[in-house]
């Protein structure tokens, strides 16, 4: 029989799998308990009552979490002329149109957030089939697609963050790092439900979300008292 390692021993020792914990409980536990040499993100998983097969009922949406996810995004921004220059001005990695369709064709650079004016969407439909996988694909709807670049950029970098239900309705996203302060990860927390809640569908019946868990980048996932 395969024997555990020592961090999943300890995981077994000082977690019950059986509890529901409160978000301070389950946030202090997973502090505890981290112990891989770099810092961790802290991740919710919720279960959602809703139908992923159908389309008005999934779930996709942005908040701006109040004490960020503690991470530099790398923003690369389809423009040009004037909101080229505002781009630049205002902080985006990677800002251009058809050279920087190249150098995401060719794999040349790495990046989390695509932002686009509208007159260039037709360039950044070409490679739909590199950032649609990924999630990156801009859209009205998540502030990525836009007349507005200053604004969207400033966002994202205050701490603005994309969410989606996966196709079995599992919504999984960061919420900051595990060395956060608890009760800012806790603020990020209740930001982010407040979000989501906000965009129950009304054809979705019965309880929305079912399911909270709590989890480090490389630790177990621990469940959290859904009653809020």
């Amino acid at each position: 029989m395969k024997k555990n390692s020592k961090r999943k021993t300890k995981f077994l020792k000082k977690i019950d799998f059986k509890k529901k914990y409160t978000i301070e409980e389950g946030i202090k536990l997973l502090k505890k308990i981290s112990s891989v040499n770099f810092t961790e993100s802290l991740d919710i998983i919720l279960k959602l009552g809703i139908d992923p097969k159908k389309s008005d009922q999934n779930i996709r949406g942005t908040t701006i979490l109040p004490h960020g996810i503690g991470k530099k995004m790398k923003i690369v921004v389809f423009s040009q002329g004037k909101n080229a220059l505002i781009a630049k001005e205002n902080g985006a990695d990677f800002v251009g149109a058809e050279d920087l369709l190249k150098k995401i064709q060719n794999k040349e650079i790495k990046f989390d957030i695509v932002i686009a004016s509208p007159d260039t969407m037709h360039i950044v439909g070409k490679i739909s089939s590199i950032l649609g996988p990924r999630g990156l694909m801009p859209n009205p709807k998540l502030g990525t697609v836009t007349e507005n670049i200053k604004n969207s950029i400033k966002n994202f970098k205050n701490g603005q963050i994309r969410y989606k239900n996966e196709k079995n309705g599992i919504l999984h996203t960061t919420i900051g790092k595990i060395n956060f302060p608890v009760e800012n990860l806790k603020n990020n927390f209740i930001t982010l439900l407040e979000s989501i809640k906000r965009l129950k569908p009304t054809t979705s019946k019965g309880i929305f979300i079912k399911k909270i868990f709590f989890s480090t980048t490389m630790g177990p996932a621990i469940t959290i008292d859904s009653i809020l």
